[in-house]
């Protein structure tokens, strides 16, 4: 197995698609059996696609990132960036569902078309790779499950654009959509090791979730949760009493529930609080129910810039995996962080090299983060960060 990133920075949507595939084809000595593509909104996903289906891409995954995409190289805004594989003795497929009313049904759809593309009808992926358009991702992981099971990790992120104005996009070789869910398998010749974590830790303020409403929690410990919300942070969002958008006051301080782990080492699906309602619910980008036992969270600049880098070794020293044995790897990391990070981003790309070993890697900015715990739980969540290693047999 071996891989090759590639990007381009030049305007014109169709030369940089076919430059950074050429590029890539070049690397590899051949053409890719599979091809994972981000770019940002400065390039039409429609446009994207076209270029490389005319020149012959295989299995292709393609989506929108949020400003800028990341390579090994740095970052590269309002770029196009690809990660090929070509792996003969292993198999891909990429299947796509639009959403529709039943975003479950659709992943379920999706995946199954994905793994006939692949040529492996009845047998297990290694894993699968998700991108989904905002809002139904619990529902899609969901589908997933329920014809893979729940052992197969399911990594991904949300598609992205620049503004959280709905023009994000995915693709497949068969067609752009705007509200549907792109669901790659992956059955490598090697193996893959992955990591999913935060950059966050748990504070001592914690309540119950009295009500709910899908992706709006409206009361904790039977009060308002704007409210709660406000007295935990110390009147971070004092200014948003009576509604408003509060992405910015929250993005270090998101909500956080946990859902596994280790012995000691607990695991927390992060939620990033968006949306004051004039009523003091608060709308989030990932659900919780009633019940739930919802825990302040605290970050800082520092911890999340050098969190990839810590997340991509994890992912090695978990699976055992030396630096050398890293073909390349794919990086989820969520756009509220990088707003918040944008000065430090080539660093982080440092960074993660480093810790790859210099393996080819692309990375996205997403709206919203799908991995793996280290206890095994598939999730969805905010303000995440996953970098998956696909490592030589």
């Amino acid at each position: 197995m071996r891989t090759a990133s590639a990007h381009s920075d030049e305007r014109d949507t169709s030369q940089a698609a076919r430059a950074a595939y050429a590029a890539a084809v070049e690397a590899l000595g051949g053409p890719p059996d599979w091809l994972f593509v981000q770019s940002t909104e400065a390039h039409a996903g429609e446009a994207v696609r076209r270029a490389l289906v005319e020149l012959g891409a295989p299995a292709a995954h393609g989506s929108s990132s949020c400003m800028a995409v990341l390579t090994e190289a740095g970052v590269h805004a309002g770029g196009l960036a690809l990660l090929a594989v070509r792996d003969p003795e292993g198999a891909f497929g990429v299947g796509a569902a639009d959403l529709g009313a039943d975003p479950r049904a659709a992943a379920e759809q999706a995946v199954m078309a994905a793994i006939d593309d692949a040529g492996r009808p009845g047998e297990v992926p290694m894993l699968v790779w998700i991108t989904a358009a905002p809002g139904h991702e619990e529902a899609c992981l969901a589908g997933i499950e329920a014809v893979l099971g729940p052992d197969v990790p399911i990594v991904g992120g949300s598609a992205a654009d620049d503004a959280i104005a709905g023009r994000w996009y995915q693709w497949t070789r068969e067609g752009t959509h705007s509200q549907a869910v792109v669901v790659s398998v992956l059955y490598p010749s090697g193996r893959v090791a992955s990591a999913f974590q935060s950059g966050y830790t748990p504070t001592t303020r914690s309540g119950k979730v009295t009500r709910a409403d899908e992706r709006a929690i409206l009361e904790i410990d039977g009060a308002p949760a704007a409210e709660v919300y406000n007295a935990w942070t110390g009147g971070a969002i004092a200014a948003a009493r009576g509604g408003g958008n509060v992405l910015a006051e929250s993005t270090l301080q998101p909500l956080g529930r946990r859902v596994g782990g280790i012995g000691e080492l607990a695991s927390y699906r992060l939620a990033h609080p968006a949306v004051v309602r004039p009523d003091g619910a608060i709308e989030l980008f990932a659900s919780f129910e009633v019940g739930d036992e919802v825990v302040l969270m605290h970050g800082t600049h520092e911890a999340l810039a050098s969190r990839a880098e810590r997340v991509a070794a994890d992912a090695l020293a978990f699976a055992g995996v030396p630096q050398e044995a890293v073909a390349g790897a794919l990086v989820v990391f969520c756009a509220g962080c990088m707003l918040a990070l944008r000065s430090q981003l080539d660093a982080i790309a440092v960074g993660l090299r480093a810790a790859l070993g210099g393996a080819p890697f692309v990375g996205c900015f997403t709206f919203g983060e799908q991995g793996c715990f280290v206890g095994g739980e598939n999730r969805h969540g905010n303000l995440m960060i996953s970098v998956t290693a696909l490592v030589r047999a």
